[in-house]
């Protein structure tokens, strides 16, 4: 606290008058300091309100992108379930029909080796029929 020095009738005018405008020049600073400082923290709050939403908005979009992913995981497990039920259908289906064509080619070959058995017997009755012949004609030259 500043001490005036007395005069007469009281503290010395100029130095209380000079003290006064002192302090109403520091109060004028101060209340200029605290007006900028309001508007500054103003600012602030809606810059960090601006901040906030966005990270309401950036929160949303990751949990959006959550459980996008955890939809898109989910469709693709479908899928390939799918995917890999008709394969296994389809091979079994391949399987069956290869088993079908197997078993007609070993009928076919049964039949084949039928028809050999046959067409051989049928070739050596006919060889044996010629040699008779032969035979035949051989003893009939021999009787001349």
């Amino acid at each position: 606290m500043e001490k005036f020095s007395y005069e007469t009738n009281g503290y010395n005018r100029s130095e209380v008058n000079q003290f006064i405008s002192d302090v109403i020049k520091e109060t004028e600073v101060i209340l200029s300091r605290v007006k900028t400082q309001n508007i500054q923290i103003q600012e602030l709050k809606k810059e960090l309100n601006h901040y906030k939403n966005m990270k309401s908005t950036i929160d949303d979009a990751i949990i959006k992108s959550t459980s996008t992913g955890e939809e898109i995981r989910r469709i693709a497990r479908e899928e390939s379930d799918i995917i890999i039920d008709n394969a296994r259908h389809n091979a079994s289906r391949i399987v069956n029909e290869a088993l079908l064509k197997a078993e007609k080619i070993n009928q076919q070959r049964d039949l084949l080796e039928k028809n050999m058995k046959i067409f051989k017997r049928k070739l050596k009755l006919i060889m044996e029929q010629q040699m008779a012949v032969v035979e035949e004609i051989e003893i009939l030259e021999l009787e001349e």
